[in-house]
């Protein structure tokens, strides 16, 4: 006989003390009206048992971190397996997070791309190779004369960690300075490093000026650092720049460096690879002003500036008031009515002009106060800057809005990283491409026997976890895609593509309406998936409304017959046959046709009337006009 979880005597929200029993490794579908207590079985009964019970099979100290899990009303559960829940809830509101990063697809990328990628340079976009010592010297001799350098030899560039070992190794091999976290530090001196901080560390193998007779001395310091720091060498102008080159890829006509192709490089969520403007959002927040002052025909007495405060006593607004009276307005002047340079002066800041004006502060202690005025930008992006807590922040964002970063352009990467190509694109080009379009580009890809060698493996994890999004029916989303403008449907297929990558067997499955928000025409594509990862050997408990899913199930469990507390027992159990012969099953009514609902024969007017909408951009809106009866 096929093993079962049983479920006995549950009794959660409107369940009646019911025992079902549900066949192992199998599809399993609970469905009823909306409200009959579907999700309380599957969700609020069984799997949190299944996470409570994994929650007590950890030790008291892992417990701490995860608070008390409640015990379901319920009075047994047989052979349950460790459970996992898969959704509608959206994957991550984090704007760092993206349909790539979230199915791991990104991080194979990464290392894809560090591995084989080859290195072009962001200026002249040549192919860059190995720079030679002597092309280092030469570049160095190009400073002006007598201009003072050291040659250092980075041994930890951003790491965590002590790095004690480090610092007695040079101190044995004879090393006097180092420069750390940007300072020159001497060997002789207690050299304590904080553990929890990441960490800068380069010897300091010569101190030199620009001269004539320097060449030997110079290469012969350059070899002794690209020794120590396996290839790399960084030349520290005093009072200036450190430039770092690299034995293994430099551009010999623009003199520029690429720092070590490594995974982390390839990353907008490390400095190493993050566009330094915007940190790797690929998005600045600016003020609008449009938004700061939506209605300039409103007096500033009205509210014209929806930024700041309405009431009138506020600090900034006496200021304000001040700034208006010394050029004869008032807060009952409409916005519109300034001339433009009063109202460069409001947004932009007075400079050395001050304002006397009288404050009375929240104590009643009644002040003369001098100042120059801020502006209403540079206090806005000051406010937000120093926010705290955070719904104050929240609360001037809404008075701004996000633009292409100028510097990235919304690549998320520095210019050197975007450089690295791979079949003739960069990483983020390729994230751009649809799931569709990204498995056409890396089947195409053309590769040396060297390449193929290194990339196979890496190749064959993309190429799967890129098959379980097609196969999904997800085939039109981009890698690039912010997670957080996926709809609930899509974050839960996402999550279903990710569980099949991840290949585990004996785990119950529970999902939440999983055809939800996808087209008809998809459903197979869902529906093999489902079976997919059944035949590994998992348990898939579905609670769903479809038709088709319905019918593609092992096994129906009917919950109802009504909603609320009309409903909370088991009606019919079994394949869709035998639930259509249930009488009582509303559920098999339908799927009989004894119950249907059928097509109005005239429709209601509602006399022309629409709700428009013109110029939707939002997520991945075309700019569309919409009128809704």
């Amino acid at each position: 006989m096929k093993e079962q979880l049983i479920v006995k005597g549950a009794r959660q929200h409107n369940l009646k003390n019911i025992t079902v029993e549900i066949p192992r490794d199998e599809l399993v579908v609970v469905t009823g009206l909306s409200g009959s207590g579907k999700s309380s079985l599957a969700f609020d009964t069984i799997y949190a048992e299944g996470q409570r019970r994994y929650v007590e099979s950890l030790s008291a100290y892992a417990r701490q971190f995860l608070g008390q899990m409640d015990k379901p009303d319920v009075d047994y559960i047989e052979g349950l397996s460790p459970a996992i829940s898969i959704d509608q809830k959206t994957t991550s509101r984090n704007p760092r997070s993206t349909v790539g990063t979230v199915t791991e697809i990104y991080d194979y990328m990464r290392l894809l791309f560090a591995r084989i990628g080859e290195p072009h340079c962001p200026n002249c976009g040549k192919i860059i190779e190995r720079q030679t010592v002597e092309q280092i010297v030469d570049h160095v001799l190009e400073l002006s004369e007598n201009t003072k350098f050291m040659v250092m030899a980075p041994l930890v560039r951003g790491r965590k960690g002590e790095h004690q070992k480090i610092l007695d190794s040079m101190r044995k091999a004879g090393y006097a300075r180092m420069y750390i976290d940007g300072e020159v530090r001497t060997l002789d001196e207690e050299i304590s490093l904080d553990k929890k901080r990441k960490h800068d560390l380069s010897v300091i193998v010569d101190r030199l000026a620009v001269r004539d007779g320097i060449a030997q001395r110079l290469s012969d310091s350059i070899e002794t650092a690209l020794k120590l720091a396996d290839g790399l060498v960084e030349i520290n102008v005093i009072n200036g720049e450190t430039q770092l080159y690299s034995e293994h890829f430099a551009c010999s006509d623009c003199g520029i460096s690429l720092p070590e192709i490594e995974p982390r490089l390839f990353s907008f969520n490390n400095p190493y690879g993050a566009c330094p403007e915007c940190t790797g959002l690929g998005m600045n927040m600016e003020l609008d002003k449009e938004l700061i002052i939506p209605d300039g025909a409103k007096t500033f007495a009205e509210g014209a500036i929806a930024a700041l405060s309405t009431n009138m006593e506020a600090y900034h607004m006496k200021q304000l008031g001040a700034v208006l009276k010394a050029y004869g307005y008032d807060f009952g002047t409409v916005w519109n009515d300034l001339p433009e340079k009063i109202k460069d002066l409001l947004w932009y800041g007075s400079g050395e002009e001050k304002f006397s004006f009288v404050y009375e502060n929240m104590q009643g202690e009644v002040k003369k106060h001098t100042t120059a005025f801020e502006g209403i930008i540079p206090m806005l992006r000051r406010r937000h800057r120093e926010a705290f807590p955070e719904r104050m922040r929240l609360d001037i964002e809404g008075f701004m809005t996000s633009t292409p970063c100028p510097v990235c352009h919304g690549a998320r990467l520095k210019k050197e990283v975007l450089a690295i190509l791979v079949g003739g694109k960069n990483i983020c080009q390729v994230t751009a491409l649809t799931v569709r379009d990204a498995i056409e580009f890396f089947n195409a890809l053309k590769l040396t026997e060297r390449q193929q060698i290194i990339a196979k493996q890496v190749l064959k994890e993309i190429l799967a976890r890129l098959k379980f999004l097609n196969d999904v029916g997800l085939d039109y989303l981009t890698l690039d895609r912010a997670a957080g403008t996926l709809s609930g449907g899509e974050a839960q297929r996402i999550r279903l593509a990710t569980q099949i990558g991840s290949g585990l067997v004996g785990v119950l499955y529970i999902l939440d309406e999983p055809s939800i928000g996808l087209h008809q025409r998809d459903n197979s594509k869902l529906l093999e998936t489902l079976k997919h990862l059944r035949d590994l050997g998992n348990t898939l408990l579905v609670v769903e409304h479809d038709e088709e899913t319905m019918y593609a199930a092992d096994q129906i469990i009917d919950i109802g017959p009504g909603a609320g507390e009309h409903g909370g027992n088991v009606v019919a159990q079994g394949t869709a046959e035998v639930v259509k012969q249930s009488e009582q099953s509303i559920t098999g009514q339908y799927l009989s046709g004894r119950k249907f609902i059928p097509v109005p024969k005239k429709r209601r007017s509602n006399d022309g009337r629409v709700i428009e909408i013109k110029g939707a951009k939002a997520n991945n809106l075309k700019n569309i006009d919409v009128k809704i009866p």
